[in-house]
Parts: C-alpha cells; sequence; structure tokens
C-alpha cells in the first residue's frame, strides 16, 4: 500500500468564493504501477488550485487516480476548514 499524507491544499468555496484550507491524505493500492510520491502531492495540488467543493475534490483526485493507475483500490481523505 502507498500513502501520503499532510499534503497541504488551498482553494476557494465555489459557491461563496471563501477560502479553506487543509490536508490532504492519499492511498492506493498498487496493481502493476506506481506513482511517484511526488506525483500524488502534485495531482491533489492541481484539483485544489480550481474552484472547488471539498466533496468533489476528494471524488476528482480519487476518479483520477483509478484512471491512471487502475490500483486495487484508492482511498483519499480530505481534512479542511
Amino acid at each position: 500500500m502507498v500513502i501520503v499524507r499532510d499534503i497541504d491544499i488551498y482553494s476557494l468555496c465555489e459557491h461563496h468564493l471563501v477560502p479553506f484550507c487543509g490536508k490532504v491524505s492519499i492511498g492506493y493500492i498498487p496493481n502493476q504501477r506506481v506513482l511517484g510520491l511526488s506525483k500524488l502531492a502534485r495531482l491533489a495540488e492541481m484539483f485544489s488550485r480550481r474552484l472547488q467543493l471539498q466533496e468533489r475534490l476528494t471524488k476528482q483526485i480519487a476518479i483520477a487516480l483509478d484512471e491512471i493507475l487502475h490500483p486495487q483500490g484508492v482511498a483519499v481523505l480530505i481534512e479542511a476548514r
């Protein structure tokens, strides 16, 4: 299992245009390919730079990992305020 914890994110709420910040933890069980740890942080940062909802951000990161790597399982946890 590959896990990267405490990735800092900063974004704006799409409904209220209020900034939120927090930490993302990403984990997956590799099937055949393994992604570099810095690439997981870059993926989280890429999605968080848009106007976002926290729930959609979590789903977008998980779907992107699933489409790229086809792992056995993916988990994404966001703790933001």
